[in-house]
């Protein structure tokens, strides 16, 4: 008996080690907790979306379904060999150019109206507390944070490892001006060593005034949050960023639910939508989009245009690293919405109308 008391308290010490280390982030406490108890959005010592939402949908056994998940070997789910890509070197970029760099997964810069934007960077290489797990596809992680020129402001959805990365955001401490985060993230940054004077925390139809004419709302999502071992202490979010010649939707991560439209008739329409695709599974639907659903979002948003993200980076879903991007552009072919497509690297022309993409994943397996 006394082995047995001693082996558990040494796993617990382990795991208390480990999950004391500084990666793992903070969660939220003293004002920033009282602040968090007066949000509608926080019920029962923990955040909510809006419609009752289950982590996994199973309809038979959860533990069945993912011990399946688990053991379910998918074909060309990590790809042959490298992602195309090219370098565009963001710290020289034109100032008059206004445009969209996809770096992988969900993190792109956005150079607009003279300010420089960055959302959800994972530039570290993998997804995951550790390096060895979920490790970037080759040729998907050429973008460091030393490729980052000095950033105006940072957007993090929530505080998934892969959008909000420890390793990234602590190289870009001293260049990143303004941290725009949901309600409680912003206690890891903190953590982290940034000063509570830049980091803004939104609830959702929180806005917040950027400068004079900038404006950011923070928008529901349905999705999830945590780091460590307890969910949902930290609020995720999309965000609706306004100027005076653009409306972007950011999307992060979120399942389809009512708030697509919702969003839309408060905001829209949208110049462009960022939106989730990929990394997705039929027991996921709640929490991530199917691609089904994709254009659903973004005719409920009234977007003129359209992005797909999260994929061709890491392998999260069950599914191939093309799928997504082929299943969305056959349906494209049924939306009026033009589809957005750049290889990571590829400068999207925020004020070209015209500028069409290859199918740079065809034929690549």
């Amino acid at each position: 008996m006394w082995i047995t008391i001693l082996i558990l308290a040494l796993i617990m010490l382990i795991a208390v080690l480990i999950l004391n280390q500084s990666k793992f982030g903070k969660n939220p406490d003293g004002n920033s907790k009282e602040k968090i108890k007066t949000s509608k959005n926080f019920k029962d010592g923990e955040f909510k979306n809006l419609s009752p939402t289950p982590v996994f949908s199973a309809d038979g056994s959860v533990f069945m379904e993912a011990i399946n998940f688990f053991l379910t070997k998918v074909e060309h789910r990590h790809p042959d060999d490298s992602i195309p890509f090219i370098k565009t070197d963001l710290k020289n970029l034109d100032p008059n150019t206004e445009a969209l760099v996809w770096l992988g997964h969900s993190s792109y810069f956005i150079q607009l109206e003279g300010k420089k934007i960055l959302v959800d960077p994972v530039l570290s290489g993998y997804a995951a507390p550790f390096e060895s797990m979920n490790k970037a596809f080759k040729g998907s992680d050429w973008y460091k944070a030393d490729n980052i020129p000095d950033i105006d402001y940072l957007f993090i959805s929530h505080d998934h490892y892969d959008h909000l990365d420890y390793e990234t955001v602590i190289k870009l401490k001293d260049r990143i001006k303004q941290v725009i985060c949901p309600l409680g993230v912003g206690s890891h940054f903190e953590h982290w060593g940034y000063d509570k004077e830049r980091i803004t925390e939104l609830d959702w139809y929180e806005k917040a005034q950027l400068n004079t004419d900038w404006e950011i709302h923070a928008t529901p999502a349905r999705h999830f949050s945590g780091r460590g071992l307890k969910r949902n202490k930290t609020l995720w979010a999309s965000f609706v960023l306004k100027t005076p010649k653009k409306t972007l939707y950011i999307g992060g991560d979120s399942g389809y639910d009512t708030h697509f439209l919702e969003i839309g008739n408060k905001y829209g329409p949208f110049d462009l939508a960022i939106l989730e695709l990929g990394q997705y599974d039929k027991n996921w639907k709640f929490i991530h989009m199917l691609p089904e659903h994709f254009f659903l979002a973004a005719n409920d948003l009234k977007a003129q245009k359209v992005m797909g993200v999260h994929n061709s980076k890491f392998a999260l879903g069950k599914h191939s690293w093309f799928d997504p991007l082929e299943t969305i552009t056959e349906l494209s072919k049924e939306s009026k919405i033009p589809l957005l497509t750049p290889m990571i690297g590829e400068p999207l022309n925020l004020n070209d109308s015209t500028q069409t993409f290859t199918q740079w994943w065809s034929g690549r397996k």
